[in-house]
């Protein structure tokens, strides 16, 4: 079985400067294929169609798009979450949305780690410093004005236990960091302990967030969790960027109630000019880079293809709706 037509809505956040990425693999899945580097969103009913597949990333499929393109049967999401979707209305509609599951488990947990190695080795710093000649000029051998500290016996507080929280829980544990665990569900097997939200805020030296953007899970990091957390503790944020409330964090750390934080995603991306986030005090953001080795990127298309190719056979898979 073959679609009718396919329509990827957004493939330059695949194939940045168009390298080795190429959509052409979707070729002989359809009748038709039609490639658009990006779509704004009063473009994306045109854009759409007649297609019975999507393939998105980011642009939001809501409920007002799936009732103007009534010929969609699917809806494939080039990455793992899949928030940019009306779910429920997919879910009417008897449309599977299917995701990509943990194909970025490994480079976003690489990115956790160099943001911790970041803090606790200061490498970026001392090469600044090197750069700038201030090794030159030191009374000793060694020059170590800014503090560094051992991994081993610090306090890792993980929020979300999915395959990131997971494979980010077991690297830790390797590095001798106590791992406390906070997660909707009770995980089964789990060898760290599982405790409240608060506790970990408490608690932990290095704050991590692994958990998807739901009700829930929206302005978690806000001016009351903060206020609970050590002056000592950083935060990384390689989830999504609305777990924050950027105004609160912002503040928190211009005020020196925590010893910084590492970002890879914001509210608004690309980044606003306007994000309080931008000139606070001890604040790192890199532009949502976690999932863009060229593996990872590879990998996340293998899976797409690899959905699109069950759902077409009759035996969907990652289908993150239960049709």
């Amino acid at each position: 079985m073959r679609a009718k037509r396919i329509v990827i809505l957004d493939w330059d956040t695949m194939a940045y400067n168009k390298e080795e990425a190429n959509a052409r693999r979707f070729a002989a899945l359809a009748e038709h294929v039609d490639v658009y580097p990006s779509t704004k969103p009063e473009e994306t009913i045109a854009h759409i169609g007649d297609a019975d597949v999507v393939i998105c990333n980011k642009v939001l499929i809501t409920r007002e798009v799936m009732e103007a393109c009534p010929d969609i049967k699917y809806i494939g999401i080039l990455a793992t979450g899949y928030n940019n979707v009306d779910i429920e209305a997919a879910t009417e509609r008897g449309i599977p949305v299917c995701n990509a599951g943990s194909y970025s488990t490994d480079a976003v947990t690489q990115l956790v780690f160099a943001y911790i190695f970041d803090h606790f080795q200061r490498v970026s710093l001392y090469s600044m410093d090197v750069r700038l000649g201030a090794w030159e000029t030191a009374p000793a051998f060694s020059y170590f004005p800014y503090p560094t500290g051992e991994l081993r016996g610090k306090t890792l507080g993980i929020i979300g236990y999915g395959n990131i929280g997971k494979n980010v829980a077991k690297i830790a544990d390797a590095f001798g960091m106590s791992v406390l665990i906070a997660t909707r569900t009770q995980p089964e097997n789990c060898p760290y302990p599982v405790v409240t939200a608060e506790e970990v805020f408490r608690r932990a030296d290095v704050l991590t967030l692994h958990c998807p953007l739901t009700e829930q899970t929206k302005g978690l990091i806000n001016k009351k969790s903060l206020a609970l957390m050590k002056e000592t503790a950083i935060l990384i944020n390689t989830s999504r960027g609305g777990t924050v409330v950027e105004e609160d964090l912002a503040s928190a750390l211009n005020h020196d109630m925590l010893a910084g934080a590492y970002l890879d995603v914001l509210e608004k991306e690309p980044m606003s000019p306007e994000t309080p986030l931008k000139g606070a005090k001890n604040c790192v953001i890199t532009p949502h880079i976690g999932w863009t080795p060229l593996e990872t990127r590879k990998r996340l298309l293998d899976i797409t293809e690899d959905n699109l190719h069950g759902w077409l056979g009759g035996n969907p898979q990652h289908v993150v709706n239960g049709i």
